[in-house]
């Protein structure tokens, strides 16, 4: 082993200064009321006692918003902390109230993020079958009517404290950074991680001068994943090709539907037949989910389906549209209010039938087959993972279609094997984003300890000749720090107003110092 070089030593005095500055700082703000949640707050419990790593998850919405960057990071997040080797802190947007009521069903609302994190921690406990040990810290959001999406208020990496800035996973990465004005991600840790979860060009060509849209848009992603991000990971080739990013689907299924799944096997062998019903459908209510392509198969084959019925479940901002369409062509399906798929009316279903193209990965028709459902769906990049079921029916063709409605129709699934089960769990999920993410190899590299706090950051990244690719990435991340701290280019390209920095609001619900505060402008 070589000695550190002198300059090593001076960065690491100095980083090691700035974190006894900020805890000296927290213990003051604390006595006066402040605290930052996941920052500042109980400073002592950010001291190192130990050797294991920090794992932040950062995603863009959180419960009880039944979206798949509620859900699926909620899972890594307890399945990731179940290893001795890392600690794990979720890091979920925080509405106020009024957004809160915009974006969560059945009018729940929240008065506090302690209230928020009980209800998660009480939705996840239901659903698994170990106790979850991860932290969850909040950072302001404000949800977005246009975009039907929640945009980070303010710099977000600030809500993970530079002790634990050690391995960040960024869920939907480009939605996160698309406004991000602050600290660069792979600055302030070590290793980053995007994990792509939604096909957002796919969407936008539906949109008005949609073509022009996707193509900045398609752009602005290759910026920010390229400036914020160490790896990148998408679910499925439906997604852009994006800077050092590469195709695996790490996702798994909520456990219950694999023991739903488990019972339909057990009953089968009892000779019991679990499925008295026949198709259905289950998603939001908006056109580009699927509905337009399911309205036009069974209008154009409606003669060729004649007497096939489909129960459809759904809520959303097209449900009157696309009902009222299908009432006029007389296509034999009934509508239902949305359900969890997990609900125990929805057990008697033999056959899910999903005609969706902009799915990155569909979560419900991995649920269906882990339940022993028949699926029917085209063979187009987003179902790639699900063409080895022998459950999985796929067509590409309409007339396709038909025969593999007929063929469902008219016979009974194959029980899962052992291996296929496995296959959709969490547990092999997390095995392949350990291994496609390299977070198996971070992890292992002893050098990389969090024993050794922030010092191991100052020697990894001093570098006396820097690539010329780190020199261009730092210059894309300068360049978008630049963009986004002009409020007149961040409203021309569709920002949320005053998500620049948090409000008066999120600094009350948060227990926030204000932006002025924080970060003085001197001289005014």
């Amino acid at each position: 082993m070589h000695p550190p070089f002198s300059g090593d030593r001076s960065l690491i005095r100095n980083e090691d200064i700035t974190d006894e500055l900020d805890l000296r700082i927290a213990r003051v703000l604390e006595s006066t009321g402040y605290h930052r949640e996941g920052f500042w707050n109980d400073p002592a419990k950010y001291k190192i006692s130990d050797n294991r790593r920090h794992v932040a998850i950062v995603t863009t919405a959180s419960l009880p918003w039944m979206t798949g960057t509620a859900i699926n990071p909620l899972f890594r997040a307890a399945y990731l902390a179940r290893s001795t080797m890392q600690k794990v802190t979720l890091v979920v947007p925080w509405l106020c109230k009024s957004d809160q009521q915009l974006v969560y069903p059945d009018n729940i609302t929240f008065s506090s993020p302690e209230e928020q994190e009980t209800y998660i921690r009480n939705w996840l406990q239901e659903r698994l079958g170990f106790a979850a040990n991860f932290k969850i810290s909040f950072y302001p959001g404000k949800f977005s009517k246009e975009r039907r999406s929640i945009i980070p208020a303010g710099d977000t990496s600030e809500f993970i404290s530079s002790r634990e800035a050690d391995i960040a996973i960024l869920e939907e990465p480009e939605h996160l950074n698309w406004y991000h004005h602050g600290k660069r991600w792979t600055d302030k840790f070590n290793h980053v991680i995007g994990v792509v979860h939604t096909n957002y060009l796919e969407y936008i060509k539906r949109e008005k001068n949609g073509a022009l849209q996707a193509f900045l848009v398609k752009h602005i992603n290759n910026w920010v994943t390229r400036a914020y991000c160490h790896k990148v990971l998408r679910l499925s080739a439906a997604t852009q090709d994006l800077p050092r990013s590469i195709i695996c689907n790490v996702h798994g299924v909520n456990p219950k539907f694999l023991n739903i799944g488990e019972k339909v096997i057990a009953d089968r062998e009892r000779g019991h037949n679990s499925f008295s019903k026949g198709a259905y459908f289950l998603g939001k209510m908006v056109w580009a989910k699927g509905y337009k392509e399911l309205i036009d198969l069974l209008y154009k084959h409606k003669n060729d389906l004649e007497g096939f019925k489909l129960d459809v479940y759904g809520n959303g901002e097209d449900s009157q549209a696309v009902q009222a369409a299908a009432r006029k062509l007389d296509l034999g399906i009934n509508f239902y209010k949305g359900k969890d798929h997990a609900d125990d009316s929805l057990h008697g279903y033999k056959v899910f039938i999903n005609p969706s193209v902009s799915d990155v990965l569909c979560t419900a028709t991995a649920e269906a087959l882990a339940m022993g459902k028949f699926v029917i769906c085209p063979d187009h990049p987003s179902n790639e993972f699900f063409k080895s079921f022998p459950n999985c029916l796929m067509y590409k063709t309409p007339e396709e279609f038909v025969a593999r409605v007929k063929e469902a129709m008219s016979s009974e699934p194959q029980p899962l094997t052992p291996e296929k089960r496995y296959s959709l769990s969490w547990e092999a999920a997390t095995e392949r984003f350990m291994e496609y993410s390299e977070l198996d190899k971070v992890l292992k590299d002893r050098n990389g300890q969090c024993g050794e706090g922030v010092k191991r950051k100052g020697v990894r990244k001093l570098r006396l000749l820097p690539k010329f690719s780190d020199i261009l990435d730092g210059g894309l991340a300068f360049a978008h720090y630049c963009a986004t701290g002009n409020e007149i280019l961040r409203m021309a390209t569709g920002a949320t107003p005053g998500t620049r920095d948090y409000d008066k609001q999120q600094c009350m619900d948060l227990n926030l110092l204000p932006p002025q505060i924080q970060h003085p402008v001197y001289g005014l």
